[in-house]
């Protein structure tokens, strides 16, 4: 298989870019019955929720194959492994330590780090513990404080063991589609839901920062936000306003409090009762600086005029797309680290997730995924170009390490660069694991010379 490739001058080339996969926690774990349940149990046991009516019970059985799969990762060449920390495996309902589920992260942590290998945690990749959502979950001002105590315990635990801690994953995912559209849990349709989950969210952030920076001063701590950038349909004056309005809602709408301490303007769009919650010093505190910002990026958005807040999504024919129907767009990638670089005074970068879903299978004991060689191939590229134009990018994550539970797409999308035969829990590399473990052996050998 040949590897991928960059140019032997990239800076992605040099020994100090982080290159590293990453999984999430109910998407992997699986032992469900030694944690507190989790908004996303009670979603999968809501009938039509989840595509195929599977759920995250054993999953990839990682909790039982940690050490085989630390194996793995080290095959690969990886610099770096992301994972996330279950809450509801570390803490008991009354915020005890659940101490077998703490010394498993540990454990975990520590053969990683015997191996070289850094460690970035996520402390919610969105997995709210049910009794804290039966109280209103992050509806509810008290739950962001929940998550900093959460947070405290866990960054006293783990302390420098972890290079670099993201408080959340996504918000957008957590409170857009959990809260305001309904596809993923808890599963709530409302406007004004989503944007108070989001301003929740984004206080627990900050309340949390104060945390890790007290109990793991050593360790990086930063937040991780998806962006699909969003683009006009065509060149008329109201479908580039449509997609300027798109990016503030869904892109900006989380990143501009991070580094102004304010909402994009479209938020005077919003009836009063659908604007978030904020109470006096919120907007100084969510703008508390990190360490790092970590982007998430799978694909682009394209808008034209319309809908009640004046944009909505028009689908493109004839493109190329994944699995997930999302099409592949490489150059929204460079523009995006673009233009965010151009528009805020951004801390470092790391690319936290990128990837694509393919139907693929094992044929005579091989997996051959082309489309997904073809996306990371070009990908890469995509950020090789970014760093050139000046953007301070230090790592990047492929998603995922293996194949998992793709939430309310249960086990149908397969993301892994490692496939998972779910009845027998075998993993097998990928073309696209054997291309990326070529990709880091030519950057070894080359840092060698």
């Amino acid at each position: 298989m040949s590897p991928f490739t960059l140019p032997g001058d990239s800076a992605m080339m040099q020994p100090d870019f982080l290159f590293g996969v990453a999984t999430a926690s109910f998407q992997i774990e699986g032992d469900g019955a030694n944690r507190q349940r989790c908004i996303w149990d009670t979603f999968c046991n809501t009938p039509g929720k989840i595509a195929d009516g599977s759920d995250g019970e054993i999953a990839c059985d990682h909790v039982n194959r940690w050490q085989e799969d630390v194996e793995l990762i080290a095959s690969l060449g990886v610099d770096a492994y992301r994972l996330s920390i279950s809450w509801g495996r570390v803490l008991f309902a009354d915020g005890s330590i659940n101490q077998a589920g703490m010394d498993f992260y540990l454990n975990l942590l520590d053969a990683l780090n015997s191996l070289k290998i850094k460690v970035f945690v996520t402390l919610y990749h969105w997995d709210l513990p049910q009794h804290l959502e039966d109280k209103g979950g992050w509806l509810n001002r008290d739950t962001a404080y929940a998550f900093a105590d959460y947070a405290r315990i866990v960054a006293r635990a783990l302390g420098d063991r972890v290079f670099a801690y993201s408080t959340l994953n996504e918000p957008f995912c957590s409170a857009f589609l959990g809260y305001e559209a309904g596809i993923h849990a808890p599963g709530l349709k409302s406007r004004a839901k989503g944007r108070a989950a989001a301003h929740h969210l984004l206080l627990g952030h900050a309340l949390a920062m104060a945390e890790i920076r007290r109990e793991a001063p050593g360790a990086q701590a930063g937040i991780v936000l998806n962006f699909s950038p969003s683009y006009a349909f065509s060149a008329n004056e109201e479908d580039v306003n449509a997609a300027r309005l798109a990016h503030e809602y869904h892109n900006t709408w989380y990143l501009m409090p991070l580094m102004q301490g304010r909402y994009p303007d479209i938020i005077n769009q919003l009836g009063i009762e659908e604007r978030p919650p904020i109470e006096p010093g919120d907007m100084a505190l969510i703008q508390t600086p990190i360490d790092y910002l970590g982007i998430n990026y799978y694909t682009r958005n394209v808008y034209r005029a319309g809908g009640e807040l004046g944009f909505e999504e028009v689908r493109l024919g004839n493109v190329p797309r994944t699995a997930m129907d999302w099409e592949i767009c490489p150059g929204a990638f460079t523009e995006l680290l673009q233009s965010l670089a151009a528009e805020f005074d951004l801390p470092p970068i790391y690319i936290t997730e990128n990837g694509a879903a393919e139907d693929d299978m094992p044929i005579n004991g091989a997996v051959h995924d082309p489309m997904r060689l073809d996306y990371l191939q070009s990908h890469l590229l995509a950020v090789h170009r970014a760093i050139e134009a000046g953007v301070e990018v230090k790592g990047y994550f492929a998603w995922s390490l293996m194949d998992n539970f793709e939430w309310a797409e249960g086990y149908r999308k397969r993301f892994g660069l490692v496939y998972v035969d779910y009845q027998s829990q075998q993993r097998m590399l990928k073309s696209s694991a054997k291309a990326y473990q070529g990709l880091l052996a030519k950057r070894r050998e080359a840092n060698q010379q």
